[in-house]
């Protein structure tokens, strides 16, 4: 077995761990488990660390628990929030807990005979047995509000005058009884979690100390954050989802493309599987160029194809080059059409009736009244510009106004105009 530890240590991922836990994974497989609250029907990339953290506890030999809370996500957990969230019911949790079960299964190996395959637990499936008065009668006797209330994420909510309803007060006695009952049912030791989380997991390992006269160990990573102080995993147009519904796998692969030099040199060791000397040799070749962020190419690569596919990362790499390198019009007509729309994502549009697109003659006719003052203000301003060489149609330069109307609709709907070097328009036929 590799050191998990070490592992976490030199990736820049060990934030807190109780003592001896170091010793308890020498004495050969363990079971850890790090939940996850399926308050949407994807993960973003702020779950990764969490993921990544798993997956490296599978390689080392040991066996991950990755529990979904189908009754905490009722709840919701105020660690360091400053409201309330809304409920969600039943049938959206169940609905989210399978797609986020969907998407783990890219990360951890659920399948197979091997002693060490992962496993994905509900707590749903056992709070749901309790009654309201067996679980303050057998569980809640068990730890003070004194003790609740000395943790940090439950002071800050009373500090900063949000106040607390008893509805979130009661989430960590739950999760901590989460961890007694894989414990005491699935031999799980181990509670894995962020640093926000520390609370809530030391009140399972006092549970455990106290319900069942076992040990019990806690392991935290830090939360990411960006070289700016900003909040990682997050762009102007919000949360970075694995969904590539919710976000393409082109703007996906973008996101990693631009970070930082300082956090690409962070993110590489938390969010690949690469091996240290591999990354450091990737270091030396990015201080030695740095213009040509060879740091964050690997990262995109990387973190695209785990979470996506090969296929998805060929068609983002395909459509970084269309908008800001060399291409083809085979290249652009390659591209599907989520991924089209995304490169081109906020690019002024124009649809034009079939009908009236069909009785169109030349390239000058196009930019007559159904697109102008959106793409030239005249057609004279755009036989000037044709001429000199400052327009093309689908990535094919044109040259001649009165040119036929011949280009292949990509997609079968849209044509892509490009005047001058950053300028681009897209016409949907309809």
């Amino acid at each position: 077995m590799n050191s998990f530890i070490e592992e976490l240590r030199w990736r820049g991922m060990l934030q807190d761990m109780t003592p001896e836990i170091e010793e308890h994974l020498t004495k050969g497989m363990a079971s850890a488990y790090l939940g996850f609250d399926p308050t949407a029907d994807s993960l973003h990339i702020g779950h990764l660390v969490g993921v990544m953290t798993l997956l490296h506890f599978q390689r080392a030999g040991h066996k991950p628990f990755a529990l979904v809370g189908g009754a905490t996500g009722m709840i919701g957990d105020p660690s360091f929030k400053s409201a309330e969230r809304n409920l969600l019911d039943k049938s959206t949790l169940d609905h989210n807990v399978a797609c986020i079960q969907a998407q783990l299964s890219k990360f951890l190996d659920f399948s197979g005979d091997t002693p060490n395959k992962a496993r994905m637990v509900n707590n749903y499936d056992w709070m749901s047995q309790f009654s309201f008065l067996e679980f303050i009668r057998d569980v809640g006797k068990h730890i003070t509000v004194n003790y609740m209330m000395s943790k940090d994420s439950v002071k800050r909510r009373l500090e900063d005058g949000h106040g607390l309803s008893f509805t979130e007060f009661s989430y960590q006695l739950i999760q901590g009884y989460d961890f007694f009952h894989l414990w005491k049912n699935e031999n799980c030791t181990i509670q894995l979690g962020g640093s926000d989380q520390w609370g809530n997991i030391v009140t399972g390992t006092e549970l455990i100390r106290k319900m069942g006269g076992g040990s019990a160990y806690a392991l935290t990573v830090p939360l990411i954050t960006k070289a700016d102080g900003t909040k990682f995993g997050k762009t102007e147009g919000g949360s970075v989802w694995l969904d590539p519904e919710k976000t393409s796998p082109y703007a996906f692969y973008q996101f990693w493309l631009n970070v930082s030099d300082e956090d690409a040199s962070k993110y590489i060791r938390i969010f690949t599987t690469l091996d240290q000397q591999t990354i450091e040799d990737l270091e030396e070749e990015h201080i030695k160029a740095p213009h040509l962020r060879a740091l964050q190419k690997e990262i995109a690569k990387q973190v695209t194809k785990m979470v996506h596919s090969e296929a998805d990362l060929e068609m983002a790499e395909k459509a970084s080059e269309i908008l800001f390198g060399k291409s083809s019009t085979e290249d652009l007509a390659s591209l599907d059409e989520r991924t089209f729309l995304s490169v081109f994502d906020g690019v002024p549009q124009v649809q034009v009736e079939s009908e009236e697109y069909k009785s169109l003659n030349d390239v000058l006719d196009l930019f007559g009244d159904i697109t102008e003052q959106v793409i030239f203000p005249s057609k004279g301003e755009a036989r000037k510009m044709i001429q000199g060489g400052g327009v093309s149609i689908n990535k094919e330069k044109v040259s001649n106004p009165n040119q036929l109307l011949e280009f292949s609709l990509l997609q079968d709907k849209y044509l892509l105009i490009q005047k001058g070097k950053k300028n681009y328009y897209i016409i949907e036929v309809i």
